[in-house]
């Protein structure tokens, strides 16, 4: 390196280790200077002490001390110098820093250490600052006139540029960076470039309002913080008291299915006993007599022939134990009252699903417009009905209406479970000994279920049923539809090729393809079915005193199907849009599913003036 360069030693023109700076700015090796000294000091021919390369006098007493910062510049130069940049990438902007604190002001470089003086400028060209003596030089000498002098600058290397270690000099405003000569040199054309100073000048004009603006922004967010922090101590509090009650209500909860399970429980023991009783003394009643009966036929047989008066004792006391056991036994009980304990609890099981499903999908925000988008399907389908299915909308329309359509049910008893008993082909109820019925291939075999006889295929078709007592489910089957198939998919309603309303002891519900869809209306013991083959639709109403009230009408919704409304629908009108039009592809018909043990309907008796008439087979 030239000796002359900033960070060149003048005297072995090395690159500067452990350097050390003079009063007069100069910077040379700590080893070489201390080598040279001796022979130019005080006692030496030369006289007093001074600077190798421009001979200023030295102070009397100097003592020489490592520059730190410019060391710590050198350093940093090493890598660069190893590996210098590629001219076209741009400088990083340095992090600012936080500010040093007043107490703590710059010291002097040439000051003994212990004894430095707060520095009155520092200088870029020789990295080092000065205190008000040891800036005499630079005031005097022509050859320091030149440097560059700042106010003190407790790090120098921020003021020099990371690639070429120059002072920064210049600013580019398009860039918003200070720049050294030979940066600003390679910067593009168009960008403004201005003394560093006079961008200072200007920055600190607006100073003040850029402060106001940090201070009204500060305020603003104390505000923002203050009611966020309100607003998150509210939400946790109020979590906190939710969780609480849930918890409380869950226990609550679980205590009455507890309950409930003690009082289930106890009716099946009390059954149990009260029944078991009298059938356990039948039982020993008839173990004894079966046992009298038998010493006296042994004792009999055991009599000698020639002992005529035993012979008569044991053949009257074999008559005797022959006439005491000719009661007849007990029959089997015609029903279990207990065993109603488990269509109770499946009840129980039942609703609380539901009810868990219905309120997760309130709590969720599923069910917001399920009203409002039913009701509009419902107006669509009856904007597309010709006037007779129209009316049958209707929630008031007289029972004589749909008597147009009269239909005779009869009850297939080839159809019918083995645990069904039919009452002529009209009534039917669930037993719980299995009826000897002959075999059939199209008899249920896993499910409690009838169908009509007669298969429907077009035109509009009405019946009624009266619900006597139990769970029942009334609705429409397919043909073909396999009757051997298990419990879970062969119910009515659980599969594509049926449909159905269920009533399941406190509430009505329809079922199509898995899904229910519960339904707000109370008990009503007559149910109308119209069953609308042309219009793919299946309605089910409550008749009360010659009106009928519509439950729920299943149909395809066109709106739906076309995709013009594209608010979300329910699942379960979803499926009727995807589904229920096959199910019309197929013969229907009339079906009947005896859920609970103790179910029971009758096909509900039509006007006989439209029945002998409409009857259709």
């Amino acid at each position: 390196m030239d000796g002359g360069g900033p960070f060149g030693c003048p005297i072995c023109l090395e690159p500067l280790r452990e350097p050390v700076t003079l009063p007069c700015g100069h910077n040379f090796c700590l080893a070489c200077l201390g080598a040279l000294r001796p022979r130019r000091g005080a006692g030496g021919p030369g006289g007093a002490a001074r600077c190798p390369l421009c001979q200023e006098p030295l102070p009397d007493g100097l003592q020489l001390r490592k520059n730190h910062a410019l060391s710590e510049l050198l350093q940093l130069r090493q890598g660069p110098a190893a590996a210098p940049p590629p001219p076209a990438a741009p400088p990083e902007p340095s992090a600012p820093r936080a500010p040093w604190p007043a107490e703590e002001p710059v010291r002097c470089d040439a000051c003994p250490d212990g004894a430095a003086l707060p520095a009155a400028r520092s200088c870029l060209s020789c990295l080092a600052s000065f205190c008000p003596a040891h800036l005499g030089p630079h005031e005097r000498s022509p050859a320091l006139r030149g440097h560059r002098l700042v106010p003190p600058l407790r790090r120098l290397e921020d003021s020099l540029c990371p690639r070429h270690l120059r002072p920064l000099e210049r600013y580019c405003r398009a860039e918003r960076r200070g720049l050294c000569e030979d940066c600003a040199a390679q910067e593009p054309r168009g960008h403004e470039l201005v003394p560093l100073e006079q961008e200072r000048a200007l920055q600190e004009a607006e100073q003040p309002q850029v402060l106001s603006a940090v201070e009204n922004r500060m305020n603003e967010l104390e505000t923002f913080i203050a009611q966020s922090r309100r607003t998150v101590a509210l939400i946790k509090s109020a979590a906190v008291v939710e969780r609480e009650k849930v918890s409380q209500l869950f226990a609550e909860a679980a205590a009455a299915l507890q309950g409930f399970q003690t009082q289930v429980l106890g009716f099946i023991e009390e059954g149990e006993a009260a029944m078991l009783g009298p059938s356990q003394g039948d039982l020993r009643r008839q173990e004894e007599q079966h046992s009298r009966l038998t010493r006296a036929r042994d004792n009999f047989l055991q009599v000698p022939k020639a002992d005529s008066v035993g012979f008569l004792q044991e053949l009257l006391a074999l008559r005797l134990a022959l006439d005491e056991g000719c009661a007849p036994g007990p029959g089997l009980p015609r029903e279990l009252s207990f065993t109603k304990s488990s269509q109770a609890v499946q009840m129980v099981r039942d609703v609380l699903a539901s009810a868990c499903a219905s309120q997760w999908a309130q709590l969720q925000g599923l069910d917001d417009d399920e009203d409002r988008l039913q009701k509009l399907g419902s107006e669509v389908d009856a904007e597309s009905q010709d006037p007779d299915s129209t009316s049958l909308l209707e929630s008031d329309t007289p029972r004589d209406y749909f008597l147009k359509f009269a239909y005779i049910v009869d009850l297939d008893s080839d159809t019918a479970d083995k645990f069904l008993q039919l009452f002529g082909t009209k009534g039917v109820k669930r037993v719980l000994c299995p009826i000897n019925y002959p075999e059939s291939p199209t008899r249920f075999t896993h499910c409690e279920q009838v169908l009509g006889v007669g298969a429907l295929d077009r035109g509009t078709y009405y019946w009624e049923v009266e619900i006597i007592e139990g769970w029942v489910s009334v609705g429409v089957m397919a043909e073909g539809f396999s009757p051997q198939e298990p419990y879970d998919r062969g119910r009515l309603g659980h599969n594509a090729h049926s449909c159905c309303l269920q009533w399941n002891g406190r509430s009505f519900s329809v079922w199509f393809h898995g899904l229910e869809a519960a339904l707000p209306q109370p008990f009503s013991p007559t149910i109308g079915v119209c069953l609308e083959y042309a219009d793919r639709a299946l309605s089910f109403y409550a008749v009360r005193d010659g009106k009928m009230n519509l439950l729920r009408r299943l149909k395809a919704s066109r709106l739906r199907r076309s995709g013009a409304l594209a608010s979300p629908t329910d699942p379960f009108q979803s499926r009727l849009d995807s589904h229920f039009t096959e199910l019309f592809t197929h013969r229907l018909k009339p079906a009947f599913f005896l859920e609970s043990v103790d179910a029971h309907l009758q096909i509900g008796p039509l006007k006989k003036s439209c029945i002998s008439v409409l009857k259709r087979r």
